[in-house]
């Protein structure tokens, strides 16, 4: 035992003694890993690799200290983009590009590497929403439809939830067989017209959809290639499976069933193939500061991993149990039993290189890299799912691999040394080289720049890149700290170098293969509430060539993944199969202020933000809730986390360090801002309002401390202050 008794000491490590019961007691039992061999596995991983880790983030430190001096100067003010580029390349930012190559990734489930569709981000320290993501592989289209208003001609307002609105159920049906018509076309006439589906010998040891018009005529599918399957009989099925762009659909028949009774088909609802992949997050969406947090989160993984993770909570005067949903059997055209998956597929993702953590520590007492740890912890309870019993009933990954999505990593050097990480713990756990693939989020400046060269170091491993634009637009800020005042948030959006990164981002994925094997990704439609809106505006992804997009939530799922219906996305990649188009000149544009703002503009944006940051940071610190659907200025609730704090923290640096504002300003609007936030959660349960006490209120002074601290933070991120914040709160309120 160590000196601190909530500690256990083994070998050259000091471990917490909530994540060493873990370890010891739920996770290496019946991994064939015994704990002596983990912990001395760890600490060494610590002693050969922590040296590195520490020199790549004093690299992030030198390179920024020279773009600040550079900005700083009359020479850096006034240089064009060639210069500015010559600049980069001499202090060793932009690296040479090497030759033309192509991934080599196998083992590669399908919904990563051929399924376009939508994807799911969640906290996975929440039980429940992590089991709600995890089983929102099918989704209601009925349901979408009818709580979003996506069928409504008009803008009208949500139906009452006490009363059953029948004129806006019909708009619905009506809808969707407008949809079914589009995606899977009959032969002859319209779904709307049908009366029923029928399963028929459709030759020699096939069978085929028979669908029964209004007229009495008979058809079937435009393209029987669409037809994947049936459940129950033949001549009364009680779910169709269609298949349309890689996607699945299951038509439900029940004619007993409060709709199917008052439909022609008997067709009670339409199943839509949403989420098919979830990141598991231990990264943005989480408060994880100490051990305790760690070991929690890592819990709910391993329950995933070995599908005994449940939760029950009260839903009205009903109480609810969630736990991992079965795999489904269908019929197929062949008359033979297939199994259709009813889980998402679930990555996960890791903390950055930048985190360090005191759930263990050195001999010597020294927090280790967290991101050692999350990739030993993480890749262990996965072994339950690659090997165990859970690998046949509750699979996640049918090729053996384990998806990882690394954040924040700064350039190809970084890269490597996650793929060497990745490489040593396969040989501790004795896992197949290349078990452990990469998620490469294309969210840092310096990895944009050099994205090609990225994507090389883990040519073997890379199955995802995603523009993470806005973390990418919290160090497009930090990085040009010095040059100038940020541009407004809403000016951001329409920045030429913004749209260049986003294109810039799936022209390298297609033309390094990546798309061939994995995901080009974009980033969250952070509007929960205005569905309606995302379904008429989020096609910009897929029509980028884009197979994947993070949505907020189940319902938001099913219905983008309408837009991977009608938008063949691999054609669209296929058709940038040329040079690189984008120019990276483009890219590295600044978004510098270069025109007066007036004393209005500057205050609304002042307050926008100060909404922004407080009303997430006071839910992080003082709560521990990582992610939260904030209010805005306006009353438009948004997602926000630690990317979207981060551009809001840098912004009002920037015009800190440049005179547009003052620190007097600023604390009178915070204070005043505060107010707001306190009456938007005066009816949160266990809520701790900040203009009580403006000085007592952890909250808001780590608020204050994430702007008036923003230009030293080592890139911007937030965490260091949060999590510092965090453990105060936690101790106080203890």
């Amino acid at each position: 035992m160590s000196k601190d008794n909530r500690y256990i000491s083994t070998g050259e490590l000091q471990v917490s003694q909530c994540l060493y019961k873990l370890i010891a007691d739920e996770v290496l039992p019946g991994t064939g890993i015994d704990s002596e061999h983990f912990w001395a596995s760890l600490a060494n991983i610590v002693t050969d690799y922590g040296a590195k880790n520490s020199r790549l983030l004093a690299k992030r430190d030198r390179l920024q200290t020279s773009i600040d001096d550079w900005y700083a100067s009359d020479e850096g003010k006034s240089a064009n983009a060639e210069k500015t580029r010559k600049f980069l390349t001499d202090i060793g930012y932009l690296v040479k590009e090497g030759p033309t190559f192509k991934v080599e990734v196998e083992d590669v489930d399908r919904e990563i590497s051929d399924v376009s569709a939508p994807q799911l981000v969640v906290p996975v320290d929440n039980a429940r929403y992590a089991l709600n993501a995890a089983n929102a592989r099918w989704g209601s289209l009925y349901d979408a439809l009818y709580t979003s208003g996506v069928a409504e001609t008009e803008d009208e307002p949500p139906p009452p939830p006490a009363k059953f609105d029948w004129q806006r159920a019909r708009r619905v049906i009506q809808w969707t067989r407008k949809f079914l018509d589009r995606v899977v076309p009959l032969e002859e006439g319209s779904h709307a017209d049908v009366t029923a589906y029928t399963v028929v010998p459709a030759g020699r040891r096939t069978l085929r959809v028979h669908a029964t018009l209004k007229s009495g005529d008979s058809t079937t599918l435009k393209s029987q290639g669409q037809f994947a399957g049936f459940r129950g009989l033949m001549y009364s099925p009680s779910e169709i499976l269609l298949y349309n762009n890689g996607l699945f659909m299951r038509l439900l028949c029940d004619r007993k069933s409060r709709i199917g009774k008052t439909d022609d088909a008997g067709i009670s609802d339409v199943m839509m193939e949403a989420a098919v992949t979830t990141i598991q997050d231990f990264e943005d969406a989480i408060s994880a500061v100490d051990a305790e947090d760690k070991t929690h989160a890592y819990r709910n993984w391993l329950g995933l991993m070995k599908g005994t993770l449940s939760t029950e909570f009260k839903k009205g005067d009903k109480t609810l149990k969630r736990a991992l949903n079965l795999d489904m059997e269908f019929t197929n055209p062949y008359g033979m039993l297939t199994t259709v998956s009813a889980r998402s597929m679930m990555l996960v993702r890791h903390t950055g290189i930048h985190m360090y953590t005191d759930a263990v520590l050195t001999k010597s007492g020294e927090q280790i890299p967290e991101g050692f740890l999350d990739a030993l912890v993480i890749s262990l309870c996965a072994i339950h799912n690659l090997t165990g019993e859970p690998a046949k009933t509750l699979p996640n990954s049918r090729c053996g691999s384990v998806y990882v999505v690394k954040p924040k990593l700064h350039g190809p050097e970084e890269v490597a040394a996650t793929v060497e990480l990745f490489s040593r713990v396969e040989d501790v756990l004795d896992l197949p080289r290349n078990t452990l693939k990469i998620g490469i989020m294309d969210e840092e400046r310096r990895t944009t720049v050099n994205l090609k060269e990225c994507i090389r170091e883990a040519r073997n491993r890379v199955i995802f890149i995603n523009t993470g634009f806005l973390d990418r637009t919290g160090d497009e800020i930090h990085t040009m700290m010095n040059l100038g005042p940020s541009i407004t948030k809403d000016r951001m959006k329409q920045a030429g170098w913004l749209h260049a990164y986003e294109d810039w981002n799936v022209e390298v994925g297609v033309n390094t293969g990546v798309y061939s094997v994995g995901q080009i990704g974009k980033g969250m439609w952070t509007m929960p509430d205005l569905m309606k809106a995302m379904y008429k505006n989020k096609t910009v992804h897929p029509k980028a060539g884009a197979n994947t997009a993070w949505v907020p939530s189940p319902t938001l799922a099913v219905l983008h993944a309408l837009h991977y219906h009608e938008i063949n996305v691999l054609s669209i990649q296929r058709a940038k199969l040329t040079d690189q188009k984008t120019s990276l000149k483009t890219i590295l544009e600044p978004p510098v202020l270069r025109e007066e703002l007036s004393a209005e503009e500057i205050t609304a944006e002042l307050e926008n933000n100060a909404q922004s940051i407080l009303g997430y940071v006071v839910h992080w610190v003082e709560e521990g809730i990582g992610c939260s659907k904030i209010p805005d200025i306006n009353e438009v609730h948004l997602m926000e986390d630690r990317a979207t704090l981060r551009i809001s923290s840098q912004l009002i640096a920037s015009w800190l360090r440049h005179g547009l504002t003052s620190r007097e300003q600023v604390l009178e609007i915070f204070q005043r801002v505060a107010v707001i936030v306190d009456n938007q959660n005066a009816n949160t349960q266990g809520y701790r309002p900040m203009a009580q006490d403006y000085d007592a209120s952890v909250g808001f002074q780590a608020a204050l401390e994430l702007v008036f601290q923003g230009v030293e933070s080592p890139n911007g991120y937030t965490e260091p202050l949060l999590h510092k914040n965090r453990r105060i709160a936690k101790a106080k309120y203890a």
